[in-house]
């Protein structure tokens, strides 16, 4: 026998757009997940500090089909709003490079922060709670769940998709925010791992652990940022965010000394230290078993007073453009993010309401908008988290 409840507000998925959509939604709001304990990718974001949200948030920033579409959500509830929100509880915070802030202690204050604010708001919080089917009737959206060992039929007026993508898996990500979009009319855009590392077949096993800044780019990206080599292949900063941008079966180019002139360096060189080896060089630009592994592939052999013009113009193409073909990524395994969702085209920019079916909503990483790494999908999760909230409890 299933036990009739009935909320105003319904929100399916305890992360950070979940949470923060529930302090703000009014009163008489559930929020339901399926885990032992709210926000866990919080938990283990930023190395366990939480890179809650960058200075530097702009709307090209942004990926998704729709380039305009977050920026109403990003405008009304910004980074200041967050960082404001933060301080206000106490949590010290600092900035790292490229605009990105973390807290200073571990990443669970920004989740006791958000637990703290739904508490002020009356939200409750389900945990461990199992989901068998949604439907909506008569106005309402029905749920079937399973909570506490009972068997429970909830009805809700509104009903806010917040469960996130299908990055890190061992979290307990699914797609299941898409498939319930998928019931009610909703398209889902191509989905696929992005801000995630590129596999290449042991290619650079041997240097493993090795990290340098480079510019990384394809034809529609570049980034200059730290580039680390793994047993598996590239990650670092440089990669994943390249990642987002990238495509199978494409090459992305590396150089290895950005906004350097390296053949008028080389040039240089040749002329006041003309007895150096290249290699040594090298060595004082990049680190030493990278240039071991390169003079593998290259011809980094002889002095510099043996380097013709055409010699050094070649060898800082080479290293200059440095094409590599990526087997693959690592997936969503290792993925930060989802690339692609809810197509934003049924979708409320103010409001994140589907135009479809007035009461549902879709916020966070389920919507296709995917921010850079360094805070920004943070960011938007906490703005698409509000804007649905302050729409619901009519702020």
């Amino acid at each position: 026998m299933e036990k009739q409840m009935h909320c105003r507000t319904l929100i399916l998925g305890a992360g950070a757009a979940g949470m923060m959509a529930a302090a703000h939604a009014g009163p008489d709001v559930i929020v339901i997940d399926h885990a032992k304990r709210p926000g866990e990718k919080i938990r283990i974001s930023g190395g366990g500090r939480c890179n809650f949200t960058n200075y530097r948030v702009e709307p090209e920033r942004f990926l998704g089909s729709n380039p305009h579409f977050h920026k109403s959500a990003l405008a009304r509830y910004t980074q200041w709003d967050f960082l404001d929100l933060v301080q206000r509880h106490g949590i010290a915070w600092h900035e790292k490079t490229l605009g990105q802030l973390f807290c200073d202690g571990k990443a669970t204050q920004i989740i006791e922060m958000l637990q703290t604010e739904m508490n002020t708001a009356g939200a409750k919080l389900w945990l461990e709670t199992g989901l068998t089917g949604v439907r909506h009737v008569d106005g309402c959206f029905v749920l079937n769940l399973t909570f506490n060992g009972e068997n429970i039929e909830l009805t809700s007026e509104n009903l806010i998709l917040a469960t996130g993508g299908k990055s890190v898996p061992k979290m307990g990500a699914t797609g299941l925010a898409y498939d319930i979009a998928r019931q009610f009319g909703h398209a889902v855009t191509e989905i696929r791992p992005g801000l995630v590392p590129f596999t290449f077949e042991k290619r650079f096993a041997d240097i493993s652990g090795i990290s340098t800044n480079v510019l990384a780019r394809n034809a529609r990206a570049s980034f200059e940022e730290a580039l680390l080599f793994t047993h598996r292949g590239l990650s670092g900063p440089a990669a994943l965010q390249l990642s987002s941008y990238w495509r199978e079966g494409e090459e992305i180019s590396v150089n290895l000394f950005p906004g350097m002139d390296f053949a008028g360096i080389l040039r240089a060189a040749r002329q006041d230290r003309g007895r150096r080896s290249l290699k040594t060089e090298l060595g004082a630009h990049l680190p030493g078993r990278l240039v071991d592994f390169l003079s593998r592939a290259m011809d980094l052999g002889g002095n510099l007073a043996d380097l013709s013009d055409a010699r050094i113009a070649s060898l800082a193409d080479a290293l200059q453009r440095w094409q590599l073909k990526p087997g693959g990524t690592e997936g969503y395994r290792t993925a930060e993010v989802t690339l692609g969702g809810v197509d934003t085209d049924g979708l409320d920019s103010r409001t994140m309401m589907s135009k479809n079916l007035p009461g549902l909503y879709v916020i966070g990483e389920a919507v296709d908008v995917t921010g850079w790494l360094g805070g920004y999908n943070f960011q938007w999760a906490w703005s698409s988290g509000v804007a649905a909230g302050r729409a619901i409890a009519g702020s």
